[in-house]
C-alpha cells in the first residue's frame, strides 16, 4: 500500500493508498476539501471537527440521493434546502436541529463547541 500526503481545509494528512488508486483518492480529498472549505466560509461553524462530521453528513446525503432517484428526499445539512423533489416540510433536519443532536450524542466526549 502507497502512502500519499494530501490537504484538507489547510491541515496535512498521510492517507495509505492501495496501488493505483491515486486518482479516486484524490478526486475524493478534493471533494472533501471542497466542502468543507465551503461549510467554514459560511461563517457559522469554526470547529474542524463538527466541520467534518456536516461535510460528511453532506456528502453521505449527496450519495443517497443520487441512489434515491427521483422520488428521494435528501437535504443539504448546512442549508436545510432540499436538493431532490419534496418541500421543505418533507425534508430532513436543518443545520440548528443537526447541531443540536450532534451535541447531545457526544455530551459524554464534551461538546464540540
Amino acid at each position: 500500500m502507497k502512502q500519499m500526503e494530501v490537504t484538507i481545509m489547510g491541515q496535512s494528512y498521510l492517507l495509505g493508498c492501495p496501488e493505483g488508486g491515486e486518482a479516486a483518492l484524490t478526486k475524493a480529498v478534493a471533494r472533501v476539501d471542497k466542502e468543507m472549505c465551503a461549510i467554514r466560509d459560511a461563517g457559522r461553524i469554526k470547529a474542524r471537527e463538527r466541520i467534518a462530521v456536516l461535510a460528511a453528513l453532506n456528502l453521505a446525503f449527496s450519495l443517497s440521493d443520487s441512489s434515491a432517484g427521483a422520488d428521494g428526499h435528501a437535504t443539504n445539512a448546512t442549508s436545510g434546502e432540499t436538493r431532490a423533489s419534496g418541500t421543505p416540510d418533507e425534508a430532513l433536519p436543518d443545520l440548528e436541529t443537526l447541531m443540536k443532536r450532534l451535541d447531545e450524542a457526544l455530551v459524554q466526549d464534551g461538546q464540540l463547541l
